[in-house]
């Protein structure tokens, strides 16, 4: 949605009537981004909301809509609700007549008690990711399949992550640049995936994520992402045969199998075959996780910022500073956990063939989560531009990186989550030049993916140790960061005051024994 003018008549209805935007969004049971973006002209109250608002800015209905109307000036149609594609798929998907997942919707948002919400969104958060892989080696502890789960050592403290991976996977220094072609190969290839007909249980799973997505403001991008059909990674080598996939797809059925997953636990429930009723259906076995032709595996690209500052008055020695974001309660994937940043979903921005390069999806990550463009967030609709990343439309801080020759990206690890299946490309992104820090270091700022960036320093051995043994970590992120310092360690940098960082690979077993931290 366009807006010319703000709806600055909004905002001095909330003040006058004595909130401020966080107590207004408090007394919502909601983000005070979402507040923000109301009286920016970004977005508008679900219609359940409407007589609870009023009654807080002590207005009658009437005035409230016009509170809202107020600035809508727009300079182009307003975009469908991210949440229209994902009805008009669940319909297709359920066999049913379009318009039912809207009813159906609004029905369970008329039953849903949105500080219940918030508080499970609470608890959720407090498990930590030791928890989440002792249950999920509790329910594919006896399989066997040839990978093993993901860990690392950190100055002597161990930590285990649900990623399944194989040696073959680590380490691979593999460049991403247009100069290293015959190291990279990228297939897309036009999609084939035969999306079976949800039952009854798996709809109603999928209205309820819906209502809850629309009460907790959650985004969904009205978007397509990359499948991925095959993978070959190697030391130096990788290449990978993708198709393209709706993004509902993703967030109405596996995106389900981590909420599952949490409240089992919250629940003091033990994980197993016929408890998991979501996961026995979408990912019964290891078998199911690796067999990527016959399901919809989507993932995510992920990289370990690291860049170049000078000495000062706080930093008596060079260092690199190391971006690490906690993650929003509105995003689909990971709210609420530490994570590397940049990270996104690998998908399509204009050019599906082009974007199906991990290195696009880093430098429109770039842009999106670090640099300000706004203008490639998708969950507001798609791209009007023919080439969202030419040249001329990139941010100063980005093109300087592109002219002076200074960003250096590779692709560290890969692995399958078994939280929900997704694929992870772990990454690091070095900028090795302290220019750029002088330059536009003051440009850095997360966007609204995120609650909190916050550096950390490459010398600081103990806030790094710290760090790594944090149970609030999303295990891709936990993966990334390892796989990262790694990679750095290798480099034999002055800057790093790090020994290398040990990896390891270690079958499933239930039960399994996972150091801690006294």
């Amino acid at each position: 949605m366009t807006v010319i003018r703000r709806r600055s008549m909004l905002a001095a209805a909330r003040k006058a009537a004595g909130h401020t935007q966080e107590s207004l969004a408090g007394a919502l049971y909601m983000d005070r981004k979402t507040v923000i973006r109301w009286e920016a002209g970004d977005s508008a109250p679900w219609p359940y909301l409407w007589p609870k608002l009023a009654r807080l800015l002590g207005v009658t209905p009437e005035r409230l809509q016009a509170l809202f109307e107020a600035g809508a000036e727009r300079t182009e149609p307003v975009s469908p609700d991210s949440l229209d594609a994902a009805c008009d798929w669940l319909d297709r998907r359920a066999c049913w007549s379009p318009g039912t997942s809207r009813r159906k919707m609004a029905a369970r948002i008329a039953r849903l008690n949105a500080r219940g919400l918030y508080e499970r969104q609470t608890r959720r958060a407090r498990i930590g990711r030791s928890q989440v892989v002792r249950a999920l080696t509790d329910y594919y502890g006896d399989s066997e399949s040839g990978f093993s789960l993901y860990g690392g050592e950190l100055l002597g403290h161990r930590t285990a992550t649900t990623i399944l991976t194989c040696s073959e996977w680590l380490d691979l220094r593999c460049p991403l640049t247009p100069d290293d072609g015959d190291h990279l190969m990228t297939v897309v290839k036009p999609s084939s995936y035969d999306a079976p007909k949800l039952d009854s249980a798996l709809a109603r799973a999928a209205i309820e994520r819906l209502a809850e997505a629309s009460v907790l403001d959650v985004r969904l991008m009205p978007a397509q992402l990359y499948r991925l059909l095959d993978i070959d990674a190697q030391a130096g080598k990788l290449s990978k045969t993708v198709d393209l996939v709706s993004f509902a797809e993703y967030a109405l059925t596996a995106d389900l199998l981590e909420g599952e997953l949490l409240d089992t636990i919250s629940n003091g429930t033990v994980a197993q075959q016929g408890i998991l009723l979501l996961r026995d259906r979408y990912l019964p076995d290891l078998a199911s996780v690796v067999d990527l032709p016959d399901r919809a595996c989507v993932g995510g690209v992920l990289a370990l910022c690291a860049i170049a500052r000078p000495a000062d008055a706080h930093r008596p020695t060079p260092d690199y500073a190391l971006l690490v974001q906690k993650r929003s309660d509105q995003v689909l994937n990971a709210p609420g956990r530490l994570a590397v940043i940049p990270k996104g979903f690998h998908r399509p921005l204009a050019d599906h063939r082009a974007d199906a390069h991990i290195a696009a999806t880093l430098r429109r990550e770039l842009e999106e989560e670090l640099f300000g463009r706004a203008d490639l967030d998708n969950t507001l609709g798609e791209s009007r531009a023919a080439d969202p990343m030419h040249h001329t439309r990139l941010s100063e801080p980005m093109r300087w990186l592109t002219e002076s020759d200074a960003l250096r990206m590779e692709c560290t690890g890969f692995g399958l989550n078994l939280v929900s299946g997704n694929y992870e490309f772990a990454c690091m992104i070095l900028i090795e030049d302290e220019e750029f820090w002088r330059r536009y270091g003051g440009h850095i700022e997360a966007n609204w993916e995120t609650t909190g960036l916050r550096p950390y320093s490459s010398m600081d051995r103990s806030a790094l140790t710290d760090l790594a043994a944090d149970e609030s970590w999303s295990n891709e992120g936990l993966f990334a960061l390892l796989q990262g310092l790694r990679r750095l360690g290798q480099l034999g940098d002055k800057r790093i005051n790090l020994p290398l960082t040990e990896t390891t690979v270690r079958p499933l077993e239930r039960e399994v024994q996972l150091d801690q931290r006294a």
